[in-house]
């Protein structure tokens, strides 16, 4: 049996008779690299000041929670939580936003969020 470690205990992880395999193993190896690139970002060297690491170790930990809802809204089924997943992203995009102000990194020019057609066709390679 495998365990999942959450918050330092383990629990067993049961398995589920999944109706589309191809789907849960694209859920699951996207959860995997989001949390993987999650957990490498926010490996970042102490400076001393407080706030500086909290936001440079926070900023990924938020980008991390994007991904994650991102592949929320790709595989999910429940409506609540597709929903819950959109509000997770523009939530973890203006934080991320307010960190790097208190940073003094310069904000990238405004993009649409993952979950938005921009109306500039050429930026989704429409025509």
């Amino acid at each position: 049996m495998v365990a999942l470690v959450v918050g330092g205990a383990a629990a067993p992880v049961v398995p589920t008779a999944d109706p589309n395999p191809d789907a849960a193993d694209g859920f699951r190896a996207m959860m995997n690299d989001a949390v993987a690139r999650m957990h490498t970002g926010m490996q970042v060297p102490f400076t001393g000041d407080v706030d500086r690491d909290f936001a440079r170790m926070m900023i990924p930990h938020h980008q991390g929670a994007i991904d994650m809802a991102l592949v929320e809204l790709r595989y999910g089924k429940d409506q609540r939580l597709k929903r819950l997943a959109q509000e997770i992203i523009v939530a973890q995009q203006q934080e991320i936003a307010v960190m790097h102000l208190a940073l003094g990194d310069a904000l990238p020019p405004r993009t649409p969020a993952p979950t938005q057609v921009s109306p500039d066709p050429k930026v989704h390679h429409e025509r």
